[in-house]
């Protein structure tokens, strides 16, 4: 089975997500210059949101070059270890366990991706071998096997929900590989886009207070404001794979990621800029087969706002009737639910009836019964 997860966001001007100029991302689709958000900085702001961990109930992965520092830490707080023993057996592990940095050796040559539990465990190991792994002779050897036991542990399997649905690489234990059980796309505006500029000088108030004149800075920085389409998808069967086959935090993974997805704005020049603006159209599909629908070909022609019309409501117009389009020609027999959420509360021709839910609780409830049928998962919270 499948989740997929499309929605319509309008931002004010803002600047969400950079390049390498300063300046707001964006692309060519339809022979048109779009807005674009990337997948990865999506992710980001998902997995770092904080209703993800409140609703898994499990704290968030960490992405970093300091595990041999975050496995000194346990081994010091935990087990009582001192510092200047902790960090040179931490950093043998290390070594073992991901490419080293061999200008810095308390950093890895990588980011890796691992969970708290991950880190405990290998602290753990490290403590009931204690005596072997503060003796340089004996250390890589035992750390070596340590490493093993870490890869019999989790291989295929993890207790990280972030981890399960974004995959992970470790070139030095592809064994410790997982597989994404996510796809998330960039995120594109619906409708053609201009990049603007904002000149901007700040006040010297010592310099202003002495009447003089002039400012204290003078910059500028680019901005856009632009009604996106966003598109993720679940592979449900992969999810439960890579958690292990617990369905409960499963589904707590997938509630999670969508409260998550609604919620979280990327973190760019959001104290200039303030881009507060929640979605204004949900559409929540679980499907039974392998065929994904990105929506985004809805927009290849750009939406116009018209006289009396928004960005908005042309945009969730235009894929209602995509949507239509795409059932009519492939049907809809593999959906075990299709349902819908419009903040702009008008009447649609394929996504309306008994496919629109009333509230947020009442269409995350939906996707999660159909995952689940035998779970009583009633109206959850909005």
């Amino acid at each position: 089975m499948f989740v997929e997860l499309h929605m319509i966001q309008n931002f004010v001007p803002s600047n969400l997500n950079r390049d390498d100029t300063g300046s707001p991302k964006d692309c060519i689709f339809g022979g048109q210059r779009r807005a674009r958000v990337s997948s990865q900085c999506l992710k980001r702001s998902i997995r770092k949101n904080d209703l993800f961990a409140e609703t898994t109930k499990i704290p968030t992965s960490k992405r970093t070059q300091y595990l041999a520092v975050e496995v000194a830490k346990k081994l010091v707080r935990v087990h009582g270890k001192a510092e200047e023993e902790a960090m040179p057996v931490a950093v043998a592990l290390m070594s073992d366990y991901t490419t080293p940095n061999k200008k810095k050796p308390e950093q890895s040559a990588v980011l890796v991706f691992i969970s708290d539990d991950e880190v405990a465990a290998i602290a753990d190991l490290l403590a009931a071998h204690w005596d072997e792994v503060r003796d340089e002779k004996l250390r890589p050897g035992v750390v070596k096997e340590i490493v093993k036991g870490m890869v019999k542990q989790y291989q295929n399997r993890v207790a990280a929900p972030d981890i399960a649905l974004f995959g992970r690489m470790l070139a030095n234990e592809p064994k410790l590989n997982l597989e994404a059980a996510c796809q998330v796309a960039h995120a594109i505006s619906t409708h053609r886009v201009s990049m603007e500029m904002d000149y901007f000088t700040a006040v010297d108030d010592v310099r202003e207070d002495a009447d003089e004149t002039g400012a204290g800075h003078i910059n500028t920085f680019g901005f856009n404001s632009s009604c996106f389409y966003r598109y993720a998808r679940i592979d449900w069967n992969q999810l439960l794979r890579n958690l292990n086959g617990n369905v409960d935090l499963a589904l707590r993974t997938v509630e999670g990621f969508l409260r998550a997805s609604i919620a979280a704005i990327p973190s760019g020049k959001q104290n200039s800029t303030a881009p507060l603006n929640p979605p204004s159209f949900l559409l929540g599909v679980v499907r039974t087969d392998g065929m994904g629908w990105n929506l985004a070909n809805a927009f290849e022609k750009p939406v116009v706002a018209g006289y009396n019309t928004s960005l908005v409501k042309e945009s969730i117009s235009a894929l209602d009737d995509y949507w239509g389009k795409l059932e009519t020609v492939y049907g809809g027999q593999t959906f075990a639910t299709v349902t819908s959420l419009n903040l702009e509360g008008e009447a649609l021709t394929h996504l309306n009836g008994d496919r629109a839910a009333a509230n947020l609780g009442d269409w995350i409830a939906s996707i999660l019964t159909a995952l689940s049928p035998s779970s009583n998962l009633g109206g959850s919270k909005s």
